[in-house]
């Protein structure tokens, strides 16, 4: 669903941001990114979802190209932001059907698939109001739900569960965990490992640009806690 071929990314000033990231995202993945701050997750995630502009290295969705075909990535994609920025002018409920609208979801879809996101996350009642007056959390709820609403086959997310309270936190898991069951492919990063060895069944560790460790969660881990695995990973790369 998702390859990242030998991507690289170097910022105005020299610095060196990504290096030669090969990774493979397949069909039902929960794969967890994991690494420092400044390590590069969010560089490769933006240019994953064609945020980020990248000379070296391509980037494949569902077998086309991030860089030559854009709008068939983007397609089958939703992106969760490590910060919900939407538009503030709108409505909840304006701003969700602005993304169907987007994607071409009938009514009869995004009314369903918006009263089930809306109820589950406990926000219905709030779509009506002005998304300036939301809190972080409920802004956050929103995100999710636009990201769901046309069901997509990669869902690229940056720190999803930054702002949700437990139970959204944990609705939100289960959502993921739905959707792979279905055949899709989820790719987030967090700094929140116990929630990653719990939910992931792959992960990438990422220090200084560089992928020093990937694979299948029960291998990687074994008898240990992931913790344990990434700190003796991170101070092996040093």
């Amino acid at each position: 669903m998702l390859e990242i071929r030998d991507f690289s990314k170097t910022y105005s000033g020299g610095k060196r941001a990504a290096e030669h990231i090969t990774l493979t995202i397949e069909d039902g993945d929960i794969y967890g990114f994991i690494g420092h701050n400044g390590a590069g997750k969010s560089t490769t995630i933006r240019a994953v979802v064609g945020v980020l502009d990248f000379t070296e290295g391509d980037i494949f969705i569902d077998g086309h190209s991030v860089k030559k075909e854009p709008m068939e990535c983007k397609k089958v994609t939703a992106y969760i932001p490590d910060n919900p920025d939407l538009y503030e002018h709108l409505t909840g409920i304006q701003y969700l059907n602005f993304v169907a609208d987007i994607f071409g979801i009938s009514a009869k879809e995004r009314e369903e698939r918006i009263r089930r996101y809306g109820d589950m996350f406990e926000i219905t009642s709030s779509l009506g109001d002005l998304i300036s007056s939301y809190s972080h959390g409920m802004k956050q709820k929103v995100t999710v739900i636009s990201a769901l609403i046309h069901e997509p086959k990669l869902m690229v997310m940056d720190e999803p569960f930054v702002g949700l309270d437990p139970k959204a936190a944990l609705d939100l898991k289960n959502v993921m965990r739905e959707l792979c069951k279905k055949g899709s492919s989820i790719f987030f990063s967090t700094h929140v490992l116990e929630v990653a060895q719990k939910l992931c069944n792959k992960i990438a560790i990422i220090k200084e640009g560089k992928i020093v460790t990937a694979g299948r969660m029960e291998d990687l881990v074994q008898n240990q806690s992931l913790e344990d695995v990434f700190m003796e990973v991170v101070e092996d790369a040093k």
